[in-house]
């Protein structure tokens, strides 16, 4: 099995004539947690983003698991995501979201769902619309989501925002736990803390260039 499942070599992106992303090349180890830090517009977003097939760099390679974005594979196979705000059916609860979204690959049964729900330290048999869930409970949620399938990578982008101290630790414990049986996790935070106790190692972006600082 090769080592890496991310490799990226060359990447550039270029978006109406501004330079995004300034030759990155930097490869991830299987089993890692990976740290993206850096100010808002640094870059980080359009790397994940880049990763997960969702913008297809101007040049160079991204390679998940040996397979080439955009050429082999539109995205990554075994993925689970938090880009920004998650996105959920607003006026059903959050186990008829997830119920849903389960369907589409019925490789996850409906109490599996419910005890990913419990996981995270939502009630799945709450009827409370996603739309009066508080931003904690949707981040909760949106975790729910993304880590459901059992993903073998996991691309988070600031995977702590709108979590009280509790959550954020109950969190935190579940992506180690989640490293632990060799998932790859890749991560932006703001909080130093988070990039401290979780990351194996640690990239600055600044300006679309990307440098390691541990």
């Amino acid at each position: 099995m090769n080592q890496y499942m991310i490799d990226i070599t060359d990447v550039g992106l270029t978006i109406r004539g501004r330079e995004i992303l300034h030759e990155i090349n930097v490869q991830f180890e299987c089993g890692k947690i990976y740290g993206l830090v850096g100010r808002n517009g640094s870059g980080k977003t359009m790397l994940m983003k880049c990763i997960c097939g969702f913008v297809h760099p101007t040049h160079g390679t991204v390679r998940v698991n040996s397979k080439v974005i955009g050429k082999d594979i539109d995205f990554p196979e075994n993925m689970g995501v938090i880009i920004e705000n998650p996105s959920f059916i607003s006026h059903m609860s959050g186990l008829r979201n997830l119920e849903i979204l389960a369907g589409y690959k019925k490789c996850v049964s409906k109490e599996q769902v419910k005890k990913i729900m419990e996981l995270v330290n939502l009630d799945p048999e709450s009827r409370l619309p996603v739309s009066k869930y508080s931003l904690g409970m949707k981040q909760r949620l949106g975790i729910a989501q993304a880590i459901m399938e059992k993903p073998k990578l996991l691309v988070l982008d600031e995977p702590f925002n709108g979590l009280d101290e509790d959550g954020v630790k109950e969190v935190r414990n579940i992506l180690l736990k989640m490293k632990q049986t060799g998932v790859t996790i890749v991560l932006s935070s703001h909080n130093a803390e988070d990039i401290k106790i979780l990351c194996n190692s640690v990239y600055q972006m600044n300006k679309g260039y990307m440098k390691q600082i541990l």
